[in-house]
């Protein structure tokens, strides 16, 4: 980690007064390629900096999702503070907020008043319902988020608790929204000149994503409900149980679960009734996946993998994530990188998803110390001396 070579944003600044986790992984791919970040905090730090594991105010949290940014600490609470970033902003080429809708226009930095003077800003937010509608105002957190948008009705088994995506789905969804809105109005600006107001917000992506049970509904087919492992539109498309764990398969099609029953030594399963194409397959999946676990289970993962693998059945192991960053494909895919940090030490991180043939995203530095870059900043942004004493005094915790 710590490449130099340039990315595909390469000259595009960001200044960045998210937090937490939407909009910070929005900004980290964007410093992914290339862009460079100025990450504006509060005196006590982004929220990340608490969290568990840490060395003073650096933690592997706050590391995860703001890598290759420069920190700059003000406080706006203060009208020195404000007008600091207000002054970034005028010469950037985004500017990307996570707060509730109002709260960035009350401190005077607002979409209308940035872009007044900086026609050409590209003005990202990302809240938890949107800007406008009934709802606007209410803060927004990917659990809360999970369950407006009707993600969580249909996660976990039919019969069991409501549970969760286990990863921030509405967070991730809205931040990889937010970064297509932002690509977009950057090549829109590429051809006017002009820039424009980009928003998202975790319930849209939580909705947005819910593109299989969306089509169930409006089909008329009735309200989607969880179905554990399995697909709403394909069967077999599940985690099923071998002797000793569960793999997951996925005999999209007729030709596929023909080469399963095969497989499975019975081959006469495809010319059931019940079975003999996708809807049917779909309408039966429970008495299908049954079948196939009567004789699944009593060989061992391996054996079934190695037999669908010889068939060209698409199938894997369900990995712990011991077993994730051990895989040799996600090692030879870059997607664990070594980092380096002052007080942290040697820590491994996610590498870019994003694969560029001329321009590769990378993770090209470690996350900031907590205003590790407030000087420098400003000062390259034709600061007085005075005027950076004064902000660093004001913007002390």
């Amino acid at each position: 980690m710590g490449s130099t070579r340039s990315g595909a944003l390469d000259g595009v600044r960001v200044v960045d007064v998210t937090q937490v986790m939407a909009g910070p992984f929005c900004t980290m791919l964007l410093a992914d390629l290339g862009a460079d970040v100025i990450k504006i905090e509060p005196p006590a730090g982004d929220m990340t900096r608490r969290m568990p594991g840490g060395v003073g105010m650096d933690t592997p949290a706050y590391n995860a999702v703001n890598r290759g940014k420069r920190s700059v600490v003000l406080d706006l609470k203060s009208r020195a503070g404000r007008d600091a970033v207000a002054r970034l902003a005028a010469s950037a080429d985004i500017f990307a907020e996570n707060s509730r809708p109002g709260v960035m226009a009350d401190l005077g930095l607002g979409y209308s008043a940035l872009a007044a003077r900086n026609p050409r800003l590209i003005y990202a937010s990302i809240s938890g319902y949107g800007q406008t509608g009934p709802d606007r105002s209410k803060g927004g957190l990917d659990l809360i988020a999970q369950g407006v948008s009707g993600i969580m009705s249909v996660t976990g088994e039919s019969e069991g608790r409501p549970v969760k995506s286990g990863v921030p789905l509405t967070d991730l969804g809205a931040a990889l929204f937010a970064v297509v809105g932002i690509l977009a109005a950057l090549a829109h600006r590429n051809r006017t000149g002009a820039g424009q107001h980009v928003e998202t917000s975790l319930v849209e992506a939580g909705v947005a994503l819910s593109v299989w049970e969306a089509t169930e509904y409006f089909a008329g087919v009735g309200v989607p409900g969880p179905l554990g492992s399995a697909h709403r539109m394909v069967a077999p498309y599940q985690a099923i149980q071998c002797a000793d764990g569960f793999v997951t398969i996925g005999a999209s099609n007729d030709r596929l679960f023909g080469q399963l029953c095969e497989a499975l030594e019975h081959p006469e399963w495809a010319r059931l009734p019940e079975f003999a194409d996708n809807p049917s397959r779909v309408r039966n999946r429970a008495a299908l996946a049954e079948r196939i676990e009567s004789v699944t289970r009593h060989r061992s993962k391996r054996d079934w993998l190695d037999a669908f693998a010889a068939r060209d059945i698409p199938s894997g192991p369900l990995n712990r994530y011991d077993e994730v960053f051990a895989d040799p494909q996600i090692v030879a895919r870059e997607m664990v990188v070594d980092v380096s940090h002052p007080t942290l030490g040697h820590m491994r991180a996610l590498g870019s998803p994003i694969k560029l043939s001329a321009t590769p995203a990378m993770a090209r530095r470690r996350a900031p110390q907590l205003g590790e870059h407030t000087e420098q900043i400003l000062r390259d942004a034709g600061f007085a001396e005075a005027e950076i004493s004064q902000l660093l005094a004001q913007s002390a915790p």
